[in-house]
């Protein structure tokens, strides 16, 4: 079967569980992972730019697609010619049935079961001694943080964070004074890519808080991607662990 992904963490996933670049015949430019796997694969635009053309001469058999990442009228553009999987992952108990589900249309569902135990061992292993409020900031100009209604809140939730806007949805822009009770503030490297000078700018607002760079896609990319980041969370833990000390 040839497929076409419009989502990296999805295509991240079909390459882990086992499809080759002669069936994954389409991809955007953000889907980085495998970088040894995905650079012979076409590309046919951003998440929210698909080149529709580009993608007929394809051909694929199947398209897969997610509401948040994909504009609505491209996806409905498509599902004219196309058969489209439109996902929707907005917690650990949807990237179980994301997985489970692209195990059962590849032909992969051992493969996708070993990661779907993988994730829930990773995610119980990366627990907190106590619960610490957390500020993640995914923009800046203006300031951009998480509502509880996002993938990146139930991460946060399932290691122990509590995120201060859980009361908010979506994506809500925040001002630097709504910072005031967080513990951590988590500055992503995705979308937004915050650097160390991001940090020392916030340091001279904050100078007492703990503000530190956190890898978007750890706490962002579902699929099989959050199975790989063992080690990344256990580090993590620990210089939170040792700020509580």
């Amino acid at each position: 079967m040839k497929v076409v992904s419009l989502v990296p963490s999805i295509t991240e996933a079909l390459f882990d569980l086992g499809l080759t670049e002669h069936e994954v015949i389409g991809r955007t430019k953000f889907c980085i992972h495998p970088e040894h796997k995905i650079k012979n694969v076409p590309v046919i635009g951003g998440t929210k730019n698909i080149n529709i053309d580009k993608i007929k001469a394809l051909q694929p058999d199947m398209i897969l697609a997610n509401k948040e990442e994909n504009i609505k009228e491209q996806v409905e553009a498509l599902m004219a010619d196309f058969k489209v999987l439109v996902t929707n992952v907005e917690n650990i108990e949807d990237n179980y049935y994301l997985l489970k589900t692209l195990g059962n249309i590849f032909n992969k569902e051992e493969k996708a079961q070993q990661f779907n135990l993988k994730i829930y061992d990773v995610l119980q292993q990366a627990q907190l001694d106590f619960p610490v409020k957390a500020a993640y900031l995914i923009w800046k100009n203006p300031y951009m943080t998480i509502g509880s209604d996002t993938f990146i809140h139930k991460i946060l939730a399932e290691i122990g964070f509590e995120n201060i806007f859980k009361d908010q949805t979506r994506y809500p822009e925040i001002q630097m004074e709504d910072l005031a009770d967080a513990e951590v503030i988590m500055l992503c490297s995705e979308p937004f890519p915050f650097k160390e000078k991001h940090i020392e700018e916030m340091k001279a607002f904050y100078p007492d808080k703990k503000i530190m760079i956190v890898d978007g896609e750890a706490f962002s990319w579902y699929g099989t991607h959050i199975a790989k980041c063992e080690n990344y969370f256990k580090e993590l833990l620990d210089e939170i662990h040792a700020m509580q000390r």
